[in-house]
């Protein structure tokens, strides 16, 4: 008769090692979750306007545009009162704007060249759509945004989060974009959060997506307000979370709100 052991394939019973082995896991990651849920509840410091401070509206490409001079994102508010003084170049560093594409993607390389990490994340982008007179380059886009991202920008991180989950370009890895996404929430990244809310509820974790999706929509997302309000009406969130939720908003938005901002919705600029 064969004797039971490993080399045999039998099953060991589990150890007291491995037990505790378990439970130190389960304890880690119990305490990721908690760190992940309470960090990040206020947007990235990169979101806010660098002259009048506020910060920028969702989406934040159409309420405000980045400088390729000095990388700056500036809201459209303020851009237009430059623009009615009389001054023609960057709203924020008064460098004359750049003739062309050739002259701007100069000018970010620059920027690149000091390791400038906005630059880095936004030479990734422009390789990653080719854009710029650059060809289409996934994988060096891919490259940038790894580079930006371990100094530190959460955008980043969520453009790697994007592109892993969803297998743009790369093979699918869901679990290594929502490390990215996670990474991106909690340093403020409010479409990162969102995002986090989907996976979740794709899981079938509704209480963690609403968890994710109030967050969000008290910095000011409105597509996280509308999922936890129909979550609300489906019966998978509490009056008391939309309630919360639709405060939060609410305060988001006035919080936003500029008389230059509004004359340049009005203006269509």
């Amino acid at each position: 008769m064969e004797s039971a052991g490993p080399d045999n394939g039998s099953a060991r019973a589990p150890s007291q090692d491995d037990e505790a082995a378990v439970a130190g896991d389960a304890a880690e990651v119990a305490r990721y979750l908690d760190r992940l849920l309470n960090e990040g509840h206020e947007r990235a410091e990169g979101d806010r306007c660098p002259i009048c401070f506020l910060f920028v509206g969702f989406p934040v490409g159409k309420h405000s545009v980045i400088n390729a001079c000095c990388m700056k994102r500036v809201c459209k508010g303020c851009s237009l009162a430059a623009l009615l003084r009389g001054f023609r170049g960057c709203p924020f560093c008064r460098t004359p704007r750049p003739a062309d594409e050739a002259s701007q993607l100069a000018m970010v390389q620059k920027r690149v060249s000091k390791r400038d990490t906005e630059a880095i994340n936004h030479l990734g982008q422009r390789y990653y759509f080719g854009e710029l007179g650059l060809a289409k380059d996934v994988p060096r886009a891919i490259e940038l945004w790894t580079e930006a991202a371990e100094l530190g920008s959460v955008d980043a991180h969520y453009n790697l989060g994007v592109t892993y989950y969803n297998g743009n370009g790369v093979d699918a890895n869901e679990p290594r974009g929502v490390h990215h996404w996670q990474q991106a929430a909690m340093k403020g990244h409010v479409r990162g959060r969102h995002l986090l809310g989907a996976d979740a509820f794709n899981n079938g974790n509704s209480e963690l997506a609403v968890q994710h999706w109030v967050i969000s929509a008290k910095m000011g997302d409105e597509d996280s307000l509308n999922y936890i309000k129909q979550m609300f009406m489906g019966g998978l969130a509490t009056k008391a979370k939309y309630a919360e939720a639709l405060r939060g908003y609410g305060d988001a938005l006035e919080e936003m709100k500029s008389h230059q901002r509004e004359e340049a919705t009005k203006l269509g600029f």
